[in-house]
């Protein structure tokens, strides 16, 4: 009964998703998300703030390059500062000041990332904390309410999540541990790589949200993004390129600085570059998914793959091999 009660309810919700466009070869869409903190349009991807923050950028700086979603941590918030304190601060909104909307993981990708740390059970995830080493219960009941409690727009269910890596019966357990979202649902009250090939590539196989930390880790080592791979801006050779990063990106720190001056910084230790590189790695993500989006509501997604492959890898059939074979199993070839 449990079941049907928690499925008539998922029927009866209202509408959050409504598709603007689809590409009649692949299985690339665009739509647009209604949630409370406003509209979001998909496929898009959203800066994560592990801990209520965004490292290298500000919130500010976050909403004047257009994001409109970003992600926070259910299992890192929920140990620190606690879902009590920032409930008290209007929810986690409130406490990092964001204006737009926010989707919060359930924990599980900690069953990953901390896996010498955790036990997987039918009850949830008994982890050991990472900062006082005392043992926790995150089960779905208690990931959603700490959800709740951080007044998220997106919840996400607890899932059993596995490494890539692992085969055999650790992934059919994960599988077939399907109770744990219908006991999370039943207590919803209602309202580890972001690289650019692997977005547009999982664009064409019919993803709608991306999140990762990459542009903002790979900016803390001096790398940013362009849409020929990387630049390492500590290699000498920029040490008298008075260019942008990306002549093509918009972002402030393309319009005001140039790769010699962040050379400079990072060669300097300069805690500044980290940040002017954090800018530019986010608005590279953003810039890239609008562009993907516009291609498919402009019907010509296919060529805008080949097109972005050309770019990365200086010929389309040069592409790595999975990137290939994902393509071509929904109809886009790059030969």
């Amino acid at each position: 009964m449990a079941g049907a009660a928690t499925q008539a309810s998922l029927e009866s919700a209202p509408r959050i998703m409504r598709l603007v466009a689809e590409c009649s070869r692949s299985r690339a869409r665009a739509g647009e998300l209604w949630l409370p903190h406003g509209t979001v349009a998909t496929p898009v991807f959203m800066p994560v703030g592990t801990q209520a923050t965004m490292k290298g950028i500000t919130t500010e700086q976050l909403d004047a390059l257009g994001c409109r979603i970003c992600l926070g941590n259910t299992y890192h918030l929920g140990l620190r500062p606690g879902p009590e304190l920032i409930q008290k601060a209007n929810g986690l909104h409130g406490f990092m000041n964001w204006p737009h909307n926010l989707l919060t993981d359930s924990g599980g990708f900690q069953m990953v990332s901390l896996v010498s740390l955790s036990e997987v059970t039918e009850e949830g995830v008994r982890f050991r904390s990472p900062y006082d080493g005392n043992e926790t219960l995150l089960s779905p009941e208690k990931s959603v309410q700490i959800q709740n409690a951080l007044g998220s727009d997106i919840i996400m269910q607890l899932d059993d999540v596995v490494s890539s890596t692992v085969t055999g019966p650790r992934v059919e357990e994960a599988m077939y541990r399907d109770d744990q979202a219908r006991r999370a649902w039943l207590r919803h009250r209602g309202p580890e790589r972001g690289y650019a090939t692997d977005l547009v590539v999982c664009v064409a196989l019919g993803c709608d949200m991306f999140d990762c930390v990459f542009p903002t880790r790979t900016a803390r080592f001096g790398s940013a993004l362009v849409p020929t791979g990387n630049l390492q801006l500590r290699k000498k050779v920029f040490e008298k390129d008075f260019g942008p990063i990306d002549p093509e990106c918009t972002c402030p720190t393309c319009q005001k600085h140039s790769r010699a001056f962040l050379h400079a910084l990072l060669h300097s230790d300069n805690t500044a570059a980290l940040h002017h590189l954090t800018v530019h790695n986010i608005a590279y993500q953003l810039q890239l998914m609008s562009a993907v989006r516009t291609s498919i509501v402009e019907k010509r997604f296919p060529d805008f793959v080949r097109d972005f492959m050309g770019a990365m890898y200086g010929d389309p059939t040069l592409c790595p091999t999975w990137a290939t074979d994902a393509l071509a199993s929904v109809g886009i070839t790059l030969g």
